[in-house]
Order: structure tokens, then sequence, then C-alpha cells
């Protein structure tokens, strides 16, 4: 995971602009004042799930793939100065701020919903403030909507179990307990590291199928967190910035990307028994090597690819922009093993820096680089 955060010295437009770049014809306000801060042009958003976003004069922090690990991206909030120092306060500092954090939430750690709740927490608090906070989905999203659990970390099978167990104490009151999660997830999975329960043994059957079935009923396609999930799209344009967890390509751009972030959404909320047909997923948005959540196009390394593949990504990269209308795009999905870095002729900025325990186990630190003559960023990253 990394922090990518962008200055703009640009007034965006008064009205978002649709995937195909003509003005939105319908959106709405996320708020309407800057808290203390005097008159402030509105956050508004058009689409459901969010595709485009207007965010006049805020300043736009990215944050790459998180993967269960609660305490990295806490310590990489903290660093882009939108989070309280305070392990337990988990306060939005950030002001009018607006913050996106490009997918891969789910898998290899296991904090995931407590990172799921804290995301949920600090936008509520943001948009109070006059800033707000966005989620791309990422594969792992997908696949865990799927039930393809083949990356699951033990500790977040027993997280599930551990928030199931609270969602009872909270008398089923699921926006309470998904809210409030964060703030109690670390003393219950102590409290549950000493019960009889909290020994994760490879031969211990009982248990994992109790973990698994836990998960399953949270996840399943209509499931509380899948429902959660739709609500985020898998392309978001900021400011005529594009942000996806792999990257967006013509064929998206052709098919529709509202058209996708929808499709997305109505699949991961509508129960599987209502669907037997596997054609229901969007395989274009989340399926194979050039789907929206699952391409290296623009993020691999340039030393295990060609120098023609490299020309060709970034000619494609190009097209792809000027076809919605975007200065540059932000994805996470690839590890940068040097740290966030700029690809692609500086048209995409590759955010993930495997920060998670799970991944690399990156260190944050603070690095501020200039961009163009109206921008200006700060990378939190290996």
């Amino acid at each position: 995971m990394a922090v990518l955060s962008l200055r703009l010295g640009f007034v965006a437009p008064p009205y978002p602009r649709t995937g195909t770049g003509r003005p939105a014809s319908s959106c709405r306000a996320v708020t309407s004042a800057a808290a203390g801060g005097g008159p402030q042009r509105p956050i508004t958003v058009a689409g459901d799930p969010p595709t485009v976003v207007s965010a006049p004069g805020r300043r736009i922090v990215a944050i790459g793939d998180a993967h269960g690990d609660l305490s990295q991206t806490r310590a990489a909030l903290v660093l882009a100065g939108v989070l309280s120092a305070e392990s337990d306060g988990h306060v939005w500092t950030g002001g009018r701020t607006v913050l996106v954090q490009v997918g891969d939430i789910l898998d290899r750690g296991e904090d995931e919903i407590a990172i799921l709740s804290l995301l949920s927490s600090l936008n509520v608090q943001a948009k109070s403030q006059g800033g707000a906070v966005f989620q791309v989905n990422g594969n792992h999203e997908t696949m865990n909507v799927e039930g393809d659990f083949r990356y699951v970390d033990p500790g977040g099978f027993d997280e599930c179990l551990r928030f199931l167990e609270y969602l009872d104490e909270c008398d089923g009151n699921w926006n309470d307990a998904f809210v409030n999660w964060v703030n109690v997830a670390e003393r219950r999975k102590k409290e549950y590291a000493v019960s009889p329960n909290g020994d994760w043994h490879p031969w211990n059957l009982v248990k994992k199928q109790k973990g698994f079935a836990a998960r399953s009923s949270l996840f399943k396609q209509g499931g509380p967190l899948a429902c959660e999930l739709a609500k985020h799209p898998v392309v978001l344009n900021i400011n005529d910035w594009i942000f996806c967890h792999g990257g967006l390509l013509p064929h998206h751009v052709e098919y529709g990307i509202e058209r996708m972030n929808r499709e997305v959404s109505m699949w991961m909320k509508c129960p599987s028994e209502d669907s037997d047909n596997e054609t229901d997923i969007p395989f274009i948005a989340t399926r194979g090597y050039d789907s929206v959540v699952w391409s290296r196009m623009y993020s691999q390394d340039a030393a295990e690819r060609t120098r023609r593949a490299l020309m060709l990504s970034s000619i494609i990269a190009e097209q792809t922009l000027k076809s919605v209308g975007a200065k540059g795009m932000v994805v996470g999905h690839t590890p940068q093993i040097h740290g966030v870095n700029c690809k692609c002729d500086g048209k995409v900025w590759c955010v993930d820096v495997g920060m998670s325990y799970g991944v690399l186990y990156s260190r944050p630190e603070k690095e501020w680089h200039p961009f163009w003559k109206y921008l200006k960023m700060i990378f939190f990253s290996k």
C-alpha cells in the first residue's frame, strides 16, 4: 500500500462529466460548505455507485492495496494527514481532503473488516468537514464475492467469526456494528486469542468450517459485506483523474464506465440463489487479464517487458485517457518494489508498494515530487 496526494492548482468544472466526457445529466451534492473555511463549492457525485466526482479545490489522496493490514493502513493515513495519530481515536483530520482507496482491502491480512469499517467511519466524518472518502473495488474484492477464498489469511476467517458475534451483541443493527467495528476489533482479537476457540490449528476442521461459513455468509452475493462493496465502483473519475485497481483500457471505455460500475454493483447485491447463470458475472470488469481489476498493462515492472511492450502501453494509456477527457490515471494491483512511481510517459501513477505484512511489508515514508505546472504530489512509499 502507498499514498499518493494530489494538490490541484486548477479549478475543476462546476459539473461532473460522464465517462464519455459529456456533462452528467444528474449529480448529487456530498457537502454544501467547508467547515470553518468559508463558502466552498460542493463535492458533487454522479452515478450509483459513484462514477464521476467533481471536488473543486480539494487535495486528493490515493491509497494503494491494504490487504488486511490495519496497522500499516493507519500509519499511512496518519502520514497523509487524514487520520489522528491516536490509535484508538480514528478521527478524521483531513478537513476538505478527498481520500481514494484503489482496491484490494481484502485477503492476505487479518483485519479486513476493520479497514472497511475505518474507511466507512472516516467517510462520515470527512463529509461533515467538506471532504469525502471513496473506495474502488479490486480483484480480491470480486474474488471474495465469488467465494474464492484461496488468499484469505487464517486470521481473516477468525475476524469474520468475531464480527458476527459482535453483530449479534448489537441486536443485528448492521450500521452500528459495521461503523464501530474498527474501535473494538483489536480488543476482541486479543480476547479471542486466549479463548478455547482461539487456536487456529491445521487439524482444527470444525473451526475451519465455522470460519468458512461465517465468511461466506458475509461476502456471498447479496450478503451484508458484499452489499457494502457494491456501494463502490471499479472505475472512478475525480476531477478528470481516473482511479481504478488494475487499469482502464479502450474496450472498457467503449463498453461504458458507468455501465461496468452498475453491473458489478448489481452482481454483488443480487443473491446468488436468484442467479444461477455464471454469465451474470461482469466478465469485462472482473475476469481475464485485460479486465479492469486484473490488468497489469500499465503497472508491470519495466524490466519484465520489452521496449515494444512499454511503448504500446504508453500509447494505449494516452488513447484511453484522451477518450474520457482525463489527465492521468492512478492504479494499484502490482507491488512496486522501488516505491510509488510514474509509468507510461507520466500518464499512470502506480501506488501499490506491497505495504501489507502479507505482501512486502514496506515501511511508509514521506517524499515530495513536483508534477507538471499545476500539480504537486506527496508519496508515502517504500
